[in-house]
């Protein structure tokens, strides 16, 4: 049985989503199995196919790449213990000012603290218009997405990044103790 559902994307991420001579679609309908119909005047793009996970899939990767991220990355959710979280700033800043500053507080000065972010948690963030969005291994996008609230409720930039250090190192003991567990 065939499904489909429309997606609305900012306009000026249609062409990314397309990719030079259609290279992206093409891509991502061969590999999430799915029909993409992109109707570039409007931002609305028309997914369809069979199975309902790869439906989710390419739901997902065009969500990804509507907010920011490059098409490579986004690909990456085809992985199987990867995901795609989306944070609304506007959900949370009270005005246009509030917005920017909360924005400003996790890219950081020159992009710093959300490099930080990425590095330590071994996702990508991408700050787009009213939005965070964060791809990764599930596990790592809950700690990035812990880190970012920490900052938007105002946490120093220092204590959040000893937070994502410590739970870095949480994690290192866990897989060390797993793997050294039957010997």
């Amino acid at each position: 049985m065939q499904a489909s559902y429309d997606i609305k994307i900012p306009k000026e991420r249609v062409a990314v989503l397309i990719g030079v001579k259609g290279s992206v679609k093409k891509n991502l309908q061969k590999a999430t199995d799915t029909i993409l119909d992109v109707d570039s005047s409007e931002g609305v793009v028309t997914v369809s196919g069979e199975d309902a996970l790869k439906l989710m899939d390419a739901q997902s990767i065009i969500k990804a790449i509507a907010r920011g991220f490059n098409p490579e990355i986004a690909m990456l959710l085809l992985k199987q213990d990867y995901c795609f979280e989306l944070i609304d700033l506007k959900l949370i800043a009270r005005n246009q000012n509030d917005l920017e500053r909360l924005k400003g507080r996790i890219i950081g000065a020159d992009g710093k603290s959300r490099r930080t972010i990425e590095t330590l948690t071994e996702t990508y963030i991408s700050v787009y218009g009213k939005t965070v969005a964060i791809i990764g291994e599930i596990s790592m996008v809950s700690i990035a997405k812990k880190a970012i609230s920490l900052l938007v409720d105002g946490s120093a930039h220092s204590n959040v990044f000893k937070y994502l250090e410590m739970q870095r190192r949480k994690l290192k003991q866990q897989d060390f103790e797993s793997q050294h567990k039957g010997l």
